[in-house]
């Protein structure tokens, strides 16, 4: 049951990124290509997670969480740079 269960998870992900992949390419301003690099950031750790579960093995999740991390940040600093043009303010104002 579980394999069926992580095949249909693996296949909905996949889809999920493909269509947030269309959003970033075809997005209609910035802030939804930032969203839709967050949302791939986090689909790819469900996949990794879902495909960890699958194999029963538990090698991933420092791989996942190393992802999570950096999706974290990347959207934080793009939406930093949007906000105001700059990431890192160093009080040359």
């Amino acid at each position: 049951m579980i394999a069926v269960v992580s095949t249909l998870m693996t296949l909905v992900l996949a889809a999920c990124i493909v269509m947030a992949a269309y959003r970033v390419i075809k997005g209609p301003s910035q802030p939804d290509r930032v969203i839709a690099l967050d949302t791939i950031g986090i689909n790819i750790v469900a996949l990794i997670m879902v495909l960890e579960v699958k194999s029963g093995s538990r090698d991933y999740v420092d791989a996942a969480l190393v992802i999570a991390l950096l999706a974290f940040v990347g959207t934080v600093a793009l939406a930093k740079y949007l906000a105001g043009g700059t990431v890192i303010d160093r009080g040359d104002h």
